[in-house]
């Protein structure tokens, strides 16, 4: 007997919960599909019927294997390195259905059907019966309301037809996050909760809050729907509790009269004294429920909300009055084991949490709205998302119903998601060009429906006249230039000898509002072949295949480690001088890179340090890479990276602080060190203010201790926190000579061949203005060479540093600053037609060529031994320090009995390489475009 009361006690328990709160039956698990390429379902009648083959929903097509499955060999070429591939792709009409039973408790309800995330549009049909409520969205649910419908107690077949073909022109080349096979894929099916809601005739329809920091309270905006035709007295009590605590605050009721349809009531709700604000330190949440009572029973709606405000003061941006600064990355759809997006919680945990271990605090979600558990998520940890309307298209404002279909999905993304606090910056889109009038009529029209976001409107233009101050609306503006010149690296690394006392406040003039830096990086990584065992999902990695493939055909298989960490060195250390040069200049608020995580699509844009599933490429720890990516970041100011003996360093520190409290009387500690030997050190105390603070301390150290060639690395840390950063420098002798008295120079070939015959040990250096080859670049790879081919395509340098060419030339393995002028002022030979020698500098290719390159190259010819170098080593040696160095250590090396290369069994093939041409300028950074 005990046994059944406690299970009475369960069901009424059970009762009473789904009285109040609402019915809910859910649709997930097995229903039949059909596909229907030829859109002949509706004519022959598939509205009332089962179909053969099963499917799991939410689920897609790809899950089930249906559609056109892969036949595609991996090869370098377009479609395979485009993008991964789908193992099946359909994109047409697919037909899902499903019986099912509405509980006889239903009679009387409101029955709304619910499916979260479908691509484009979808119509249903119950029992054959057409529901004229066709949807279309691809930022919310699609909602069907079905009280005309269906029947308490009775069986139904509900038939759902989704239509993912493009329905709209959102993009140029499907490029766009929301609709792509680029990242995610163009799926079919229902990815997301899928249930039928039984809610009251009088019912909460929808609950916003909207924070209002400085009276510490909410407003809230209740939407009450009434489906009774007639004049209903109800109650609403309100009360709100900090998520995850016990008890509420004292509850607000208020009695109204409800006229049949939609009722808008507006509400405030004193938070008190102990207010907790939301943000990135703190990211406290609060819970607001509403408790609607009538004579049709009583429903409880609740939603999650944070008390935080952003607002803009001149070029600086504020979150609940303290400075803002955004270390954001993109999230560009990127899911490869099931290409669309997580719709559970879970999933977005591992995105947020890895971003946040490495010092990121910002999203920016490119052409696309990411779902509810993502909002959630973020919502928990702190983070700033900016979300965008699902449009990447150049025409933007000049077709009428892709503008109209812009203002739905702007309303539904309001409705559904304005709510979170994580929800903090809104773009119009990626990169829009257009009717800039039409887009900025778009952005007030949101903007005074919902006040609790900043807004842009568009995150980055390419059109003349736009994307360089700000359109009349803008809170913020996200560029990679202005009128005055670049924002970002890739127009100044290449171009400019390295310094580190620069930031970009002459590009700034004449802007008024807050910078975010668009897109900054998109250094390539070499591909990391271990990462083809990974995809045991619905893509397949054809382009990595592919690369893997090339490269063992070519006996280069055993170098891709190399290739990679080398690579992502080089692309490391990029990244790190983008980040600190947005942070020395006031009036940037923030970055957001392109990427920390590889982009698979584009032709195969693998820019991350991390790879498509948000693991480690252990090209550097985030611990590492957190001392120049964190709130608290100690700076350095220096004018360059290689000095002589004969120079004293000077160096001045800056600290960002963009931490949640100011730093008082921090002790700053600096040290100069060789290796573990510590050179010079020092330290002095400060206030470090919660904004850029500028040259708050400075020191110096004389270099003339150091007789040898050294690279020197400075340290600053602030004592007893966590912040810490460092630098290399490189430190060469004045007066070193150059001694060629076993060694003949040359830079003609015809000169070298000579001199080989008669056993000479020959160096050659031809112009490298007049040579064939690739344009030495210091700069990796920009995007992708499939996406951008007007590139030179190199990828870093790899080397042995401990091989005795480098006894006098301390380098890692891997391009670093004091490589600049040697690069810039080269040609990279190819080399693929040689055999035999040996490569000292090699290139890296781009891995759509996968060609043996070499800017210093060794081999014996006849009696004599040659070292070819196609770097400038003769112009200009008493101003350029390290092309000396350079010199001295090659000549050290090559008057060694060290000195015995490799034979080159065909040096015929050295008059193709280094044959003449006429010399061209350099590449614009521009040009790729």
């Amino acid at each position: 007997m005990y046994r059944y009361l406690i299970l009475l006690f369960a069901l009424l328990q059970s009762y009473c919960l789904w009285a109040v709160e609402g019915y809910q039956l859910n649709l997930a698990g097995q229903w039949s599909v059909q596909l229907d390429p030829e859109d002949v379902g509706v004519k022959n009648g598939w509205t009332n019927r089962s179909f053969a083959t099963s499917i799991k929903l939410p689920g897609t097509t790809d899950d089930a294997r249906l559609g056109t499955a892969n036949s595609l060999a991996p090869a370098l070429t377009k479609p395979q390195l485009s993008h991964l591939t789908r193992k099946h792709r359909y994109v047409g009409v697919a037909w899902y259905t499903k019986e099912l039973s509405i509980p006889r408790g239903w009679a009387g309800k409101e029955m709304i059907l619910k499916l979260e995330r479908i691509i484009w549009e979808s119509t249903i049909w119950i029992d054959g019966k057409e529901v004229p409520q066709k949807q279309r969205s691809l930022v919310s649910a699609h909602e069907f309301y079905l009280s005309s419908f269906l029947k308490a107690g009775k069986k139904h077949r509900l038939t759902i037809r989704i239509d993912n073909r493009k329905k709209m022109a959102i993009s140029v080349d499907d490029m766009a996050h929301a609709y792509t096979d680029h990242t995610q894929i163009m799926w079919n099916g229902i990815i997301g909760s899928m249930y039928i809601e039984a809610l009251d005739k009088i019912h909460v329809k929808q609950l916003s809050t909207f924070p209002v920091l400085s009276a510490k309270r909410v407003d809230l905006s209740i939407v009450l729907s009434n489906k009774t035709q007639k004049n209903t007295r109800s109650t609403l009590k309100v009360r709100v509790r900090g998520k995850g605590d016990k008890t509420f605050l004292p509850a607000v009721d208020k009695e109204i009269l409800l006229m049949p349809g939609d009722s808008s009531i507006q509400l405030s709700y004193d938070l008190g004294p102990e207010m907790r604000a939301w943000n990135e330190f703190s990211p406290n949440l609060y819970e607001v429920e509403v408790v609607c009572h009538s004579t049709e029973g009583t429903n409880v709606t609740s939603t999650s909300f944070g008390m935080r405000e952003l607002s803009k003061k001149g070029t600086a941006m504020n979150i609940n009055g303290q400075p803002l600064f955004l270390r954001g990355t993109l999230e560009c759809n990127i899911f490869p084991l099931t290409g669309h997006p997580p719709m559970e919680e879970a999933g977005w945990l591992k995105v947020f949490t890895t971003a946040r271990q490495w010092g990121l605090n910002h999203l920016r979600f490119h052409s696309w709205c990411p779902p509810e558990a993502a909002f959630a998520v973020a919502d928990e940890l702190g983070f700033y998302l900016q979300v965008e309307l699902p449009i990447w298209e150049n025409n933007v404002g000049k077709d009428d119903a892709v503008l109209g279909f812009l203002y739905e999905e702007a309303d539904r993304m309001i409705k559904q998601y304005g709510n979170h606090p994580s929800f903090c910056f809104w773009s119009m889109g990626n990169e829009l060009s257009g009717d800039f009038d039409a887009l900025n009529t778009l952005v007030k029209h949101i903007k005074e429906k919902d006040q609790r976001h900043l807004y842009t409107a568009t995150s980055f233009t390419f059109q003349q006249g736009h994307g360089i101050s700000g359109e009349p609306f803008d809170d913020f503006l996200i560029t990679q230039w202005t009128a005055k010149g670049w924002v970002r690296g890739q127009g100044v690394f290449n171009s400019e000898p390295p310094v580190f006392n620069k930031n970009y406040i002459a590009s700034l003039e004449g802007v008024s509002i807050p910078v975010v830096t668009h897109e900054i990086g998109q250094y390539a990584v070499y591909p990391n072949l271990d990462e083809i065992k990974k995809y045991t999902g619905v893509l397949k990695p054809l382009n990595f295949i592919a690369v893997a493939e090339d490269l063992k055909r070519k006996g280069l298989l055993h170098k891709a480690k190399a290739y990679t960490m080398s690579s992502g060195k080089l692309a490391a250390i990029l990244y790190k001088e983008e980040l600190e040069r947005a942070l020395k200049t006031p009036g940037i608020s923030g970055y957001q890179l392109l990427d920390l995580h590889d982009f698979p699509g584009q032709g195969t844009a693998l820019v991350g340090l991390l790879d498509a599933f948000w693991d480690s490429k252990n090209i550097l720890s985030a611990a590492e890479f957190r001392q120049f990516c964190a709130p608290v970041v100690p700076l350095l100011q220096f004018s360059k990276a290689v000095y002589t003996n004969d120079e004293v360093f000077d160096g001045v520190v800056d600290i960002s602080n963009y931490g949640a409290v100011t730093l008082s009387d921090q002790l700053v500690e600096w040290s100069m060190k060789d290796g573990a030997k510590t050179v010079a050190k020092g330290h002095f105390q400060t206030v470090v203010g919660q904004r850029y603070n500028g040259n708050v301390g400075r020191f110096e150290v004389p270099l003339q201790a150091i007789q040898q060639a050294k690279k020197l690395t400075l340290h600053i840390n602030l004592k007893g926190t966590s912040y810490e950063n460092h630098w290399n420098i490189w430190v060469y002798p004045k007066e070193n000579q150059n001694d060629f008295t076993e060694v003949s120079y040359t830079r003609e070939l015809d000169d070298a061949l000579r001199l080989l015959q008669a056993g000479k040990k020959v160096l050659l250096n031809p112009d490298w203005k007049k040579i064939t080859g690739i344009e030495g670049k210091f700069v990796p790879v920009f995007w992708s060479p499939v996406h951008f081919p007007k590139q030179a395509g190199t990828m870093g340098l790899l080397c042995d540093p401990k091989h005795p060419v480098f006894g006098s030339f301390p380098t890692d393995g891997h391009t670093d600053w004091q490589w600049w002028d040697l690069q810039i002022n080269s040609t990279t030979m190819v080399i693929d037609q040689i055999k035999g020698g040996k490569a000292l500098v090699e290139m890296i290719d781009n891995f759509a060529n996968n060609r043996k390159l070499a800017t210093l190259f060794e081999g014996s010819v006849g009696k004599g031994k040659l070292m070819v170098a196609s770097f400038d080593l003769a112009t200009d040696l008493n101003n350029r320090p390290v092309a000396r160095q350079m010199l001295q250590s090659i000549l050290t090396y090559m008057n060694s009995s060290r000195f015995a290369p490799k034979v080159i069994e065909n040096p015929e093939v050295l008059q193709k390489i280094l044959q003449y041409k006429e010399p061209q300028e350099k590449a614009a950074p521009k040009a790729i475009y």
